[in-house]
């Protein structure tokens, strides 16, 4: 028979019990990832109710539910409205993590999911589908003829297999930045000589697709997102201890038996699942993965990244959902994504920052 150990005092050791503000920090937290999720089905609803065809929750719900089938709502619902919805749902839920993902692998609040140039280089393969034939010849036939999303997921992937190639080389995370920096500037170079080479009404389509973009996804191309989102969101959460450890440095996280190395390498192949993901379906969405870490972190008071990694997800989808519902304005009018989500986002971040620093200074 085996006893507890006994404490000091020779009687059997009572295993403490968290404090009472410990709980309250928790429960105030589980309340907060609660409340975002709830935003983020209710603007998930309100997109599906939003546009030139209003229609109400209980439409909406009955739809779904497979009532009207065959109607014009039914229609407008299930093959416009419902992939657009999903596409910014997932693609807001992988920026806002691969942001979070960044910031804390190079430990830099300013660090999103595109520092590492995987959007320039889904720009270059989109920018070779466009506009490569027109300027290099039939021998780009191939790539043209693939598709935007094709075009993009190959750049992505190239950016990513140099990257993680250079991280099995190097070890210092300001160097690996460095690189992903210059493949950045060096794909973005070639993206200007082809836009500076092409015809007009190629350079416009190319320009239209960089702006970014929830609409005009198909529903074999959401899936395609939903998979890739899935499998990076799913890299993440299981890296989540090791990134608590690696925020307080690499010799404090090898102490706690976390190899530093393949932690990294496996945070750049989440962060390149889910920034390419959104990047070869939605265009190059700014501002939700540098603001949506920000947000949350000044909502839930923490660092834990079991707390960040669903709350980031949830935000993110949450704002690009009621970002795409701002850009359409009555009259069939449509804004900018990327300006949208900056005039909106930039004082609601803002103002979560200078709240954290008045109460961190009185403190």
């Amino acid at each position: 028979m085996t006893f507890p150990p006994e404490s000091p005092r020779g009687g059997p050791k009572i295993p403490s019990l968290p404090s009472r503000e410990v709980l309250s920090r928790d429960v105030w937290r589980w309340a907060a990832m609660a409340l975002i999720g709830a935003v983020a089905g209710g603007a998930f609803v309100l997109h599906l109710g939003h546009g030139a065809v209003a229609l109400s929750w209980g439409e909406v719900w009955g739809i779904l539910l497979g009532s009207g089938q065959g109607s014009s709502q039914d229609i407008i619902v299930w093959q416009f409205r419902l992939p657009r919805a999903v596409t910014a749902l997932a693609a807001g839920a992988s920026l806002g993590v691969a942001g979070l993902l960044m910031q804390t692998l190079f430990a830099n609040p300013l660090a999103g999911p595109y520092v590492l140039g995987v959007d320039a280089g889904a720009s270059l393969g989109v920018a070779l589908a466009v506009m490569g034939l027109e300027v290099m010849g039939p021998s780009w036939e191939a790539l043209a003829t693939a598709g935007s999303f094709t075009a993009a997921w190959v750049g992505a992937a190239l950016v990513l297999l140099g990257i993680l190639s250079v991280a099995r080389q190097v070890r210092s995370g300001t160097v690996l930045l460095l690189v992903g920096i210059l493949f950045g500037f060096a794909a973005n170079a070639v993206v200007s000589i082809l836009v500076a080479l092409a015809p007009s009404e190629k350079v416009h389509g190319f320009i239209t697709w960089s702006m970014g973009s929830f609409a005009a996804a198909p529903w074999p191309r959401v899936r395609l997102l939903l998979l890739g989102s899935l499998g990076g969101l799913l890299v993440a959460w299981g890296l989540a201890k090791s990134l608590d450890a690696l925020l307080l440095g690499e010799d404090y996280a090898a102490t706690m038996g976390v190899s530093p190395g393949r932690a990294r390498r496996r945070v750049l192949l989440a962060t390149a699942l889910l920034a390419g993901s959104a990047a070869a379906c939605c265009g190059p969405v700014a501002f939700l993965g540098i603001a949506t870490p920000h947000l949350c972190r000044g909502i839930l008071r923490t660092e834990g990244h079991r707390w960040l990694i669903p709350s980031c997800a949830a935000a993110g989808g949450a704002l690009a959902l009621g970002a795409d519902g701002l850009t359409r304005l009555p009259g069939g009018a449509v804004l900018p994504l990327n300006a949208v989500l900056a005039l909106v986002g930039v004082p609601v971040v803002a103002w979560v920052l200078f709240s954290s620093a008045r109460e961190g200074g009185a403190s």
